[in-house]
């Protein structure tokens, strides 16, 4: 247990528990709360039995204050979901949390080092969505993401900007998050959504990610394309450039000559091509001033759903990701983690998490 580990936790729970630091100053026995402050930023330490008060007095495990797999008053989540209750969100959230915290952890402990520098957009809550489109087009040459930026993007989020993607089972009103570290971020994504909202969903993440600073997100927001607030405005933004960039759609077809049936035909192959969703394509050749407004709208909803297919039976990726699954196989290999931690720590039975490894094409040198 570090100190700054110890009294970030102490801060964290003092601020759940609806405490200022002079009540809690009083409830420790302490002076001042200046004392209070100095626990909480590392600066002092805090003696055995003060821990043990602090279990009593907080109404908290001893292993809360030590566990190096919670993110608790470190980890910033911001949500994209639908009408999820805040008991439900805060569990799970709970659960991700120490998925990531063991991420970190076992990092460290097998001498991987995050990246020293973060990339981040030259964009405020001030640029013009038009900013955020070409940003996200820009991105789009930088890394060199080709005529299909989605097909890359998670792979070059991963090794080239260092962040963690997870793709992860949730409740279906959620669609992804961003999470913000001291050391590096995440980004997490419903994996059961079809393939067009997956990809739009990572880098309307990543845009989160990459303005985390500038423009940090809401804990809280509301997954949808059109609306919600300034910022996630400009986040949709910037994942339509990435995904349909100017330079993807000139190749493909005069979209204002089509008849009816042939645009909702050419939509949704189009859409199917760039593993996108044919009703996020349609509003990008609006503002592309490809398709007018009107004939947008004239579009049947139904005609675009699962684009143009009566379900969806493309089947999800593979929980979490490689990198991830990489790391908790080669700590339990070095004896970092043992098996049946590692089975409770992502919610698997011991034989699932064998399957993981091989689904991940991961080594692991111990039979489970």
């Amino acid at each position: 247990m570090t100190d700054q580990l110890i009294g970030t936790r102490i801060r964290a729970l003092r601020k759940k528990r609806g405490l200022s630091q002079e009540k809690m100053a009083r409830m420790f026995g302490f002076k001042d709360r200046q004392t209070v402050s100095a626990i909480e930023t590392g600066v002092r330490r805090v003696t055995a039995s003060e821990l043990l008060l602090a279990v009593e007095k907080l109404n908290a495990p001893l292993d809360y204050f030590s566990d190096p797999f919670r993110l608790d008053g470190e980890g910033r989540f911001s949500w994209r979901q639908t009408n999820v209750g805040q008991l439900e969100l805060r569990e799970y959230e709970e659960k991700v949390s120490r998925w990531i915290g063991a991420y970190r952890t076992l990092t460290v402990q097998l001498g991987r080092q995050a990246q020293l520098t973060r990339q981040s957009l030259r964009l405020t809550k001030s640029s013009s969505f038009d900013d955020a489109i070409k940003a996200g087009e820009r991105f789009v040459e930088e890394f060199e993401l080709g005529s299909v930026p989605a097909q890359r993007l998670a792979t070059v989020i991963q090794e080239r900007l260092g962040i963690l993607v997870l793709m992860v089972d949730v409740c279906p009103r959620i669609s992804g998050a961003a999470c913000r570290l001291p050391e590096f971020d995440v980004v997490l994504i419903a994996r059961e959504e079809v393939v067009g909202r997956r990809n739009f969903d990572l880098a309307h993440e990543l845009f989160h990610i990459l303005t985390w600073d500038a423009m940090p997100p809401k804990h809280v927001e509301n997954a949808s394309d059109y609306g919600g607030g300034r910022v996630e405005q400009l986040a949709n933004n910037f994942a339509a450039g990435v995904l349909m960039p100017k330079v993807a759609l000139k190749p493909f077809v005069n979209w204002s000559k089509l008849g009816s049936d042939d645009l909702i035909a050419q939509l949704n192959v189009t859409a199917d091509k760039l593993e996108v969703a044919s009703s996020t394509l349609r509003w990008r050749l609006v503002a592309l001033r490809q398709l007018t407004k009107s004939k947008a709208r004239s579009i049947p909803e139904g005609a675009l759903r699962n684009n143009g297919r009566k379900i969806n039976t493309a089947l999800p990726p593979p929980l979490f990701s490689r990198s991830f699954v990489d790391v908790i196989s080669k700590a339990i290999n070095r004896g970092y983690l043992s098996v049946r931690r590692a089975s409770a720590l992502v919610d698997l039975s011991i034989e699932d998490l064998d399957e993981l490894f091989l689904v991940h094409r991961v080594d692991h040198a111990i039979e489970l």
